[in-house]
């Protein structure tokens, strides 16, 4: 059956209606958004309280993203894109091996730290952002164990050991993701990650 006059203008009044918004004032509203999430979590938060809290209108929101789900992902995926784009700067300042994966972990941990426990409980328990999440965990032990390779290339570590401690890091990053290691330590996100690469290079040692 054809719209009538009636039925779209209905229908408009029913959807929020999308303001452009420049680039600079987008970027610094999802930035904002970001830092409330990271803060407080976002299962609690609703789109009417981020409008008053950032002092803007329905529309200039909706303008971001059309829906509450789009907004927490677009905001999660920001918190990992710019996190890992600060890590990998810091490693690429780093010319020894050693340095760089001590770099690397304690980068993933200084990220985590800024994740309140409700935005981690929020993050793992919402299926969309727990699969950011997996995606970023994996993407984390790639890495690892491309530094680790880059380190037996340049005759720092032995080929054997360094073989052995790319899988043993790549098991731990999958337990700090699925939460068993975090449960069984008692330990965060945050702590796991530079407890990892402290004991990779320097072991049990005081």
């Amino acid at each position: 059956m054809p719209a009538t006059p009636a039925s779209r203008s209905a229908a408009t009044a029913r959807t929020p209606r999308r303001r452009r918004v420049d680039v600079a004032r987008r970027e610094l509203l999802v930035q904002q958004i970001e830092d409330i999430f990271l803060s407080e979590g976002f299962m609690s938060v609703t789109m009417a309280e981020l409008t008053e809290r950032l002092h803007c209108s329905k529309a200039t929101l909706y303008s971001v993203a059309t829906t509450k789900e789009q907004l927490v992902v677009l905001a999660t995926k920001k918190f990992f894109g710019s996190s890992a784009e600060a890590i990998e700067i810091a490693v690429a300042a780093q010319d020894d091996p050693r340095e760089q994966i001590t770099t690397y972990l304690g980068g993933v941990a200084d990220a985590m730290r800024r994740n309140s426990r409700a935005f981690y409980a929020d993050m793992i328990g919402f299926e969309p952002t727990a699969e950011i999440y997996r995606r970023n965990t994996e993407k984390a032990a790639e890495r690892v164990r491309e530094l680790i390779d880059g380190g037996i290339a340049d005759g720092v570590f032995s080929a054997r050991d360094g073989v052995f401690a790319s899988q043993l890091v790549a098991l731990a990053i999958e337990g700090v993701q699925s939460g068993v290691l975090l449960d069984r330590t008692g330990l965060s996100a945050a702590d796991a990650f530079a407890e990892l690469g402290h004991l990779l290079l320097n072991g049990l040692l005081r």
